[in-house]
């Protein structure tokens, strides 16, 4: 019960990282699914939920649909839990705009949520076919063949994207790939190897605080939070001059803030001859 414990308060801190804008990949799933209800709440048509979805289906019935009625309609019958509805109009959506790569995503979350993992994974393939290093592609596929236990599958995929942007210097998808397959490996129970690549990364990367993040991520899942505290510092020395508050939120949200801020170097002992004084 204690790992399990400690498994969930690690997501929690990944989906902090990324709502900061300070981590954007790991192996979580459904963002884009949150972000597409809030970023098209304006300018719904006025009535109910209800009456919205009835008269923007007679619109997508009668051909008069526009890209954003469509959309707006998608979000409803997403949030009324008619996700099979909803896949439905994204399908015809996302082929009608097969440049928007974002609402093949969508469909591939939705298609994951009905439990219809293949069909999710050929929507992903669609996308990763035409840009191979399609980080949140690459995160949904990875999480999809970690849950049909094709964990193996995955980190080879990975690996050889990861050779694939190395050569003949660092490229910059090699930082996301990277810190996927680093927490890909956690979850496969092989720390000391994600630490390693986070490491390289940071070497890669010197101006990036992420790989250092992800260090400060992993140490505090293994409970070291002085090794956490560590990293995080690290992290906010490679930007000097500007103090990024996002970092301070992170390790507050790790109860690091107060022990960075508070613990001093031991007190030394007054001599003997002071002590005789």
């Amino acid at each position: 019960m204690q790992a399990r414990g400690r498994h969930n308060q690690r997501d929690g801190v990944l989906i902090a990282l990324v709502a900061s804008g300070l981590v954007t990949v790991s192996i979580t799933g459904g963002w884009l699914l949150g972000q597409h209800q809030a970023l098209h709440a304006l300018g719904s048509p006025e009535g109910s939920p209800e009456r919205q979805v009835a008269l923007l289906q007679a619109r997508l019935g009668d051909g008069s649909a526009s890209a954003t009625d469509q959309q707006r309609l998608v979000d409803l019958l997403i949030q009324q839990g008619q996700s099979e509805e909803a896949s439905l109009v994204l399908e015809r959506l996302a082929d009608q705009q097969s440049q928007n790569w974002q609402l093949r995503l969508l469909l591939a979350e939705l298609r994951r949520n009905n439990n219809d993992r293949p069909g999710a994974e050929r929507e992903l393939r669609q996308i990763l076919n035409l840009k191979p290093d399609q980080i949140e592609a690459l995160q949904l596929l990875t999480l999809l063949q970690l849950e049909q236990g094709r964990g193996a599958e995955a980190e080879t995929q990975l690996k050889a994207l990861l050779k694939a942007k190395s050569k003949p210097t660092p490229q910059p998808q090699k930082l996301g790939i990277g810190l996927l397959l680093g927490d890909l490996r956690q979850r496969q129970g092989k720390p000391a190897e994600a630490l390693a690549l986070y490491g390289q990364l940071a070497k890669d990367f010197p101006r990036d605080p992420k790989p250092l993040l992800a260090i400060a991520l992993l140490k505090q899942d293994q409970g070291d939070l002085p090794g956490a505290s560590q990293a995080l510092a690290q992290a906010q020395a490679r930007q000097p001059g500007k103090k990024d508050p996002r970092l301070d939120r992170v390790a507050a949200s790790w109860g690091l803030q107060t022990l960075r801020e508070t613990k001093q170097p031991p007190a030394k002992e007054p001599s003997p001859k002071a002590k005789q004084g």
